[in-house]
């Protein structure tokens, strides 16, 4: 693995540990925010990985990652996860959803799933 797609792993994983330790307290719309991002930085791991670019954006990354993996069904999940996760952060960031937070089951499972695609994505035959 290239050491830069090393860094956006470690980062993912840093980020997970973040979202836990927020949804331990009760923040659900930040603690799923996080786990979207932690998803955002396997992405980009990923793309790192394949190509040795980095997508600028986050517009980028969803549509590269999504461009990249168009042939690998099984992770179709991570673009889906990608393109929800980031109306989570959305939401969190700018109060556009209405105001209405995840629930702390919601919250934990987008931790969940954010951690299966950065193992996944992690992992050097994905």
């Amino acid at each position: 693995m290239k050491p830069e797609a090393a860094q956006y792993l470690r980062r993912a994983e840093a980020t997970l540990r973040k979202a836990e330790a927020i949804l331990a307290i009760g923040i659900t719309d930040i603690a799923a925010r996080e786990a979207y991002l932690a998803a955002f930085h396997a992405a980009e791991a990923f793309i790192f990985e394949v190509t040795g670019k980095v997508a600028k954006t986050h517009r980028g990354v969803r549509s590269e990652f999504a461009r990249l993996t168009r042939q690998q069904a099984t992770l179709v999940q991570c673009v889906d996860f990608l393109s929800r996760g980031y109306e989570w952060k959305t939401d969190a960031d700018y109060g556009t959803g209405g105001d209405i937070e995840p629930a702390p089951s919601q919250a934990a499972a987008a931790i969940e799933d954010a951690r299966a695609i950065a193992a996944e994505l992690g992992h050097p035959d994905a």
